[in-house]
């Protein structure tokens, strides 16, 4: 694929979140407002970024033996230096996240992506899945943590919007509500993602139908 294609197919096609399933704990723990949801989908790109290109720098330098742990440790270098920018410039987003802001470094998306594709790939390359793949958790993040805190609360990033007019569901913030959303989002991406099933052909035009004996004896469309 080219450089444009890997970033896109984080994005919708192999989006971490809605299609590959993965990093979920602090997905489903940070969507309760957007602002904790657009804090931690950038902090997850931008160690994801650092980390794709550094390991594919060093992918044949590193020892396939200890990858794994090399791979931990670039990851929570930039990790911990994510941690220190929003604590100096970002303190009520850096308390929010907690203890989810150091788990990234063992988040399965940012350690998947780094052994399937950024010790395979070119520098640039790998940075394009960066791109994409962040581009793609963040946004499954606001689109989750948008319909939660404005069903849930009545705000978005802080601001009312329905909390006067409505009165808020508090369930979606609890996290049944959280579940119940992460269902439906999966469910819309299945059904506008899924491939249409091959359209079926009669034994007159299979390849087979002379070596199976039942040449002519199906109708058309019953041919498997």
């Amino acid at each position: 694929m080219s450089n444009l294609q890997v970033l896109l197919n984080g994005l919708i096609r192999e989006n971490p979140i809605l299609v590959l399933v993965l990093g979920t704990c602090p997905f489903l723990a940070t969507t309760t407002t957007a602002s904790n949801a657009f804090g931690m989908g950038l902090s997850v790109t931008a160690v994801l970024l650092g980390s794709n290109v550094v390991i594919s720098l060093l992918k044949k330098v590193i020892p396939n033996t200890v990858r794994i742990p090399c791979y931990i440790v670039i990851i929570a270098s930039f990790v911990t230096v994510v941690s220190f920018v929003l604590e100096a410039y970002q303190r009520d987003i850096f308390q929010s996240l907690g203890i989810f802001l150091p788990l990234i470094t063992v988040n399965c998306i940012i350690l998947g992506r780094a052994e399937m594709f950024a010790n395979k790939n070119t520098v640039a390359a790998s940075a394009c899945d960066a791109i994409g793949m962040g581009l793609g958790f963040t946004g499954a993040l606001l689109v989750m943590s948008s319909i939660r805190e404005i069903i849930g609360n009545g705000t978005w990033m802080g601001i009312n919007l329905t909390a006067d007019l409505i009165e808020p569901m508090a369930i979606l913030k609890m996290a049944p509500g959280g579940f119940f959303v992460f269902g439906l989002l999966i469910a819309i991406v299945n059904k506008f993602s899924s491939k249409k099933p091959a359209k079926k052909v009669g034994c007159a035009g299979c390849p087979m139908a002379s070596a199976c004996g039942h040449e002519g004896e199906k109708k058309e469309g019953e041919c498997k």
